[in-house]
């Protein structure tokens, strides 16, 4: 009898381990960036990543501060898109050529924030994401992704980005998904 005892003990201890280990939470490390955008991006130590749900589906999403040294080469062999919300908000946002152009804070050059949109139960660290979007040129120092009112009427919200921008004027920002692509609009100015 104490013989099975023990036996039962032993199991019941090596079951619970191994439920425990399959509970630890996932780790975003340079790794797992290589994995989703390629050899090109890597971890900013300067800030941890945020989760919400950036397109309002119901799965987590992930927003990743890295460094990017060429943000297009891996896009269609790793499956995301290179986006420039930025510089489209002032008029031209074509990713071809504002990879290309000098960061007004040279210390930022190669700053980006990835972004994966989650999928199923796993969500963002899903084998098969929904979507991966790279945003470039976003001169940012810090970012928090937060629930951001729409429409005082309807009192809709979204999950946003709110970006604590770089530079002498300090100014902040926001990036939203408006059900294509991600958009910037300066803090004050209509997301609608």
């Amino acid at each position: 009898m104490g013989i099975r005892l023990s036996l039962v003990a032993a199991v019941l201890a090596f079951a619970s381990c191994a439920f425990a280990q399959a509970k630890e939470p996932f780790k975003v490390d340079n790794d797992f960036v290589h994995k989703q955008f390629g050899s090109n991006c890597s971890l900013l130590g300067s800030q941890l990543p945020m989760v919400g749900d950036l397109n309002n589906d119901g799965v987590d999403d992930i927003v990743i501060p890295a460094n990017c040294t060429k943000p297009l080469v891996n896009a269609a062999e790793d499956g995301y898109r290179v986006l420039d919300p930025y510089n489209s908000f002032f008029g031209y946002g074509n990713p071809k050529v504002t990879t290309e152009f000098a960061s007004a804070t040279p210390e930022l050059r190669g700053y980006a924030l990835l972004i994966i949109h989650g999928a199923g139960p796993d969500a963002w660290h899903s084998d098969t994401p929904k979507a991966k979007f790279l945003i470039i040129n976003l001169p940012y120092k810090e970012f928090a992704v937060k629930k951001v009112g729409l429409n005082k009427k309807k009192k809709k919200t979204i999950m946003a980005i709110y970006v604590e921008e770089a530079g002498g004027d300090q100014m902040t920002s926001l990036v939203s998904w408006d059900g294509r692509k991600y958009k910037y609009s300066p803090l004050g100015s209509s997301l609608e």
